[in-house]
């Protein structure tokens, strides 16, 4: 029961801070659920966040995944609440705030800053797991063509996505 205890407790955490959703906490989730906690092995995170991405509905269906692994179905459910529960209770009352505000300007501001902050999250997330994963400097070089091409053209990624696994798969990286 303490197992669950602390997986509720240090994921309602994580949800204080997932401005952006779960993609902007990623490393540091990693390195709770595979380096601090041991709950999960990295290829096991790495497995269940890929079919997170894979499945349709929201990010957060890896967490619900360990939770399964560590602790069932009822380690899932725990896993789920406590990363919901904090978050939404936030932006219900920051909505309310919001709605009840009278000057644009004002609302807007704080709009923005919201933003802000989810895009500063995410972009820190994709550096940081970027820097991790990326040891070769091949590797490094086909991060940056990647996203050059995807921000400068209209080539759909799963061509890059298997033009990648070409070149993996050749042992080029």
């Amino acid at each position: 029961m303490t197992l669950l205890l602390s997986l509720f407790i240090k994921l309602s955490l994580f949800s204080f801070v997932a401005f952006g959703g779960i993609i902007a906490v990623l490393p540091s989730l990693f390195d709770l659920a595979v380096n601090q906690e041991h709950w999960i092995s990295a290829q096991t995170f790495v497995d269940y966040f890929a079919i997170a991405q894979a499945a349709p509905g929201p990010n957060f269906m890896a967490i619900t995944l360990i939770g399964w692994n560590i602790y069932g179905p009822l380690g899932a459910i725990v896993a789920s609440i406590a990363i919901c529960w904090p978050s939404s209770i936030m932006v219900f009352y920051l909505e309310r705030y919001i709605t009840g505000i009278q000057d644009p300007e004002r609302k807007q501001t704080i709009q923005y800053a919201a933003a802000a902050l989810a895009v500063g999250l995410v972009l820190t997330s994709s550096w940081k797991l970027t820097m991790s994963f990326n040891s070769h400097w091949t590797a490094i070089v086909l991060t940056i063509a990647v996203i050059a091409i995807t921000q400068l053209s209209k080539i759909h990624p799963l061509f890059l996505i298997a033009f990648g696994a070409l070149i993996g798969g050749a042992g080029f990286i």
